[in-house]
């Protein structure tokens, strides 16, 4: 079982001496299951750890940006315990620890208050104040204290750097099948259930809403999607991706859920929805029975979909 350790929480002896890979981990892709796989082939006999971030840095540093996150911090973690990390050390990303020094990062946290044994990053991995520790910075001060360190060449495709850029644009573009190659998995959110206005209902399709949240905003449109219940159950279903247009234009992207074959109250309670075919972009409907038979299509496409996996 994973421990993770948030913020100033003391850390366990036996979590000192581990070996740790440095980084965001948003996605938690392959190129990131490459760079764990790479410090537990060279470290075998060492327990292996996580340190990253909470907020992402780029939620402090752009705070006008449209949400981008591939995995919140549950995900995240949900998908590095998976990978068989021993301990996840989660720091919190303030505007005080921001203006850390790199000196004082290596020092006070990877030494001091870590107790790593060897650590791991990519080749690009900077840090401290304004980021001024790099690669070569890094060598050296954890050599002075007797730290090991591994660079790690970015795991690569015919298309370049497998990275969380490259899988949100995947997403953007609804190709959430070409998203899953790069992923390693097919993508998901997970999120609460929340009230709506229940007009799915009226035509036969009642639906889960789910707020995006700080998730990235997949193409707007209709997807086939498989969703985990509270209990465990997998089901298949249609979601929409968007801002309903044909109804009055919402302020927040949604994502709305009809599960086949079910019809059970699950107000509040937290679904997982992968998202795992494109099948249409969003578009506005003259009214009610227009989109329900859109829908009924979108259903059939759906089913078909997941008929030919089988």
């Amino acid at each position: 079982m994973t421990m993770i350790f948030e913020n100033d929480q003391p850390v366990s002896k036996e979590a000192r001496g581990s070996v740790a890979v440095l980084g965001n981990f948003d996605g938690v892709h392959r190129g990131h299951v490459y760079l764990l796989q790479q410090l537990r082939a060279q470290c075998p006999n060492l327990p292996l750890s996580v340190i990253t971030f909470e907020p992402h840095p780029r939620q402090l540093f752009f705070k006008e940006d449209a949400p981008f996150r591939l995995t919140n911090a549950k995900e995240r973690n949900a998908a590095l315990t998976e990978q068989g990390v021993d301990f996840i050390f989660q720091i919190n990303f303030t505007p005080e620890f921001s203006s850390l020094s790199a000196h004082d990062f290596v020092h006070q946290i990877l030494h001091e208050h870590l107790g790593v044994a060897h650590i791991a990053c990519g080749e690009c991995f900077a840090f401290g104040k304004g980021r001024s520790g790099n690669i070569d910075y890094l060598s050296s001060e954890t050599q002075s204290l007797g730290i090991g360190l591994t660079v790690v060449k970015p795991l690569q495709d015919e298309n370049g750097n497998i990275s969380s850029t490259r899988i949100r644009h995947l997403l953007k573009e609804g190709q959430p099948v070409q998203a899953a190659e790069l992923l390693g998995r097919v993508w998901s959110i997970q999120a609460i259930v929340q009230h709506g206005d229940k007009r799915g209902r009226t035509i036969g399709f009642p639906t889960a809403n789910l707020s995006l949240g700080e998730h990235v905003e997949p193409k707007c449109g209709v997807y086939a999607v498989k969703i985990a219940l509270p209990d465990g159950q997998i089901r298949i279903g249609v979601a929409n991706v968007g801002y309903r247009p044909t109804f009055t234009q919402e302020s927040e992207c949604r994502l709305e859920v009809h599960l086949f074959d079910f019809d059970q109250d699950i107000y509040g309670q937290e679904l997982k929805v992968w998202l795992h075919a494109f099948i249409r972009a969003e578009k506005r409907f003259s009214g009610l029975e227009e989109l329900k038979e859109q829908i009924v299509k979108d259903a059939l496409d759906a089913k078909e979909f997941f008929n030919t996996l089988k």
